[in-house]
């Protein structure tokens, strides 16, 4: 099939590549140039593993275009992707500028029977704007679609070509078999399309990442009564996991969760309930929870140094999560903020997202080159994001670097009786402290 993608961020261009890696023939729309112009040659714009490769292969097979002409897509496509932003506004509301905008003019360029997909995550009741802003422009039939994405950064490619659901909410029998010959390959190997309506499916995403964000809040509460009472945070997991009604999954405990989708959703779900007079207590907890969380460890810190005026801190990961380059949201910049605030220079260490942290903190703390030349002369260690590296470290290597022997997880990387052999003060959630 011949399909649209407006947008090629994070979205968009993982969907539009992993369509055309499908055999759909996919061009891709950007008001960029720069950016569009780079990937005509060939160079993927984000960081996301596997996504290279399938990118280039398709580029290669005449499957995957780029342009920043609008009408000239439109003209060739008969499905058109919306991958668009909706960043929460001031009040926490999803904004949908960019959706409408786009939806506007798309209705004064479609010549024959159209399908339009919304796969940006959008408040209920998206689908019916969309619709009626597009059915004042043009008489031209058209359904509108929402087919929310699924996709987890670092496993975006993954999760798109090896979905666990495709979730479909449309009204027209004609717009669903459509949407069924999209997903044909994915179905014919198994995977389940659950058809539904509009206001339904944009539910789904939100209530699916609210919920997420829900049991890893809860877990970061049962860790931090884990550190009150004594109880090691890992085995209570373990017993709560083996409950095939709870599952190990997000049951990991750490300092919050961050990034581009989960704070933003579980926003704009608390703001759309407060516009229909509805209050999500439970989802108005998580936030604040989660805000805390992030910087949990900071009073720890401050207490085993006695003070943090003149310390020199190290930072160990800098993006939300691992295999990502985004610091959207991310517990490190909060825990770097807080330190500077109390009078600490930072030294900081990320594989992938140094160069993004550059261009929004600057000179005000500095970077290392490795994991090991930022621990060089420190005071204490913060460990904020799980990357692989972080994981097996050479301790000896960190005993010869260090200035003093602390170590701050806010990840649980590591065996406690092996922190304790080697004599470092080790700080985890919810866990007991090691001592030394």
């Amino acid at each position: 099939m011949n399909i649209t993608i407006v947008g090629t961020g994070y979205v968009g261009l993982v969907s539009g590549t992993c369509l055309a890696d499908l055999g759909h023939s996919v061009h891709c729309v950007d008001i960029n140039e720069e950016k569009v112009q780079m990937m005509k040659k060939g160079e993927v714009p984000i960081y996301e593993p596997q996504l290279e490769e399938v990118f280039l292969r398709n580029i290669k097979g005449n499957r995957l275009f780029f342009t920043t002409d609008l009408a000239e897509a439109v003209k060739k496509s008969n499905v058109i992707f919306l991958a668009l932003p909706t960043p929460p506004g001031g009040d926490g509301s999803a904004d949908l500028s960019y959706v409408l905008e786009v939806a506007g003019q798309i209705a004064s360029l479609i010549t024959q029977y159209t399908v339009i997909v919304n796969k940006s995550t959008v408040p209920v009741g998206t689908a019916k704007k969309v619709g009626e802003l597009i059915k004042l422009k043009t008489s031209v039939p058209f359904d509108v679609v929402s087919n929310p994405e699924f996709l987890r950064e670092g496993y975006a490619v993954e999760d798109f070509m090896r979905p666990e659901r495709v979730i479909v909410g449309a009204s027209s029998k004609k717009a669903f078999e459509i949407m069924e010959k999209i997903y044909l390959p994915l179905t014919n190997a198994g995977v389940n399309l659950i058809k539904m309506d509009e206001k339904s499916s944009e539910l789904t995403k939100y209530a699916a990442n609210s919920f997420l964000a829900t049991k890893i809040t809860f877990m970061n509460e049962i860790a931090n009564y884990c550190e009150k009472v004594g109880a090691d945070v890992d085995k209570v997991r373990m017993g709560m996991g083996a409950d095939d009604r709870i599952g190990h999954r997000f049951l990991f405990p750490g300092i919050g969760y961050g990034g581009s989708c989960f704070p933003k959703d579980v926003k704009a779900l608390i703001k759309s309930g407060n516009e229909i007079g509805y209050d999500f207590k439970i989802l108005e907890s998580v936030e604040q929870i989660n805000e805390k969380q992030k910087t949990i460890l900071v009073p720890d810190i401050e207490k085993h140094l006695g003070t943090l005026k003149n310390k020199c801190i190290a930072v160990w990961g800098l993006a939300f999560k691992e295999n990502t380059d985004d610091i959207r949201e991310a517990s490190s910049l909060e825990i770097i903020n807080k330190l500077l605030e109390k009078g600490a220079s930072i030294k900081a260490y990320d594989p992938i997202a140094i160069e993004n942290v550059q261009r929004l903190l600057g000179d005000r703390i500095s970077y290392a080159k490795d994991m090991y030349e930022c621990v060089e002369d420190v005071d204490a260690l913060v460990i904020a994001t799980e990357w692989g590296e972080f994981r097996n470290p050479h301790f000896e290597w960190l005993e010869k670097r260090m200035k003093n022997k602390a170590i701050f997880d806010g990840r649980n990387l590591y065996n406690l009786e092996e922190l304790e052999a080697h004599g470092f003060y080790y700080k985890s959630i919810g866990r007991k402290i090691i001592i030394n």
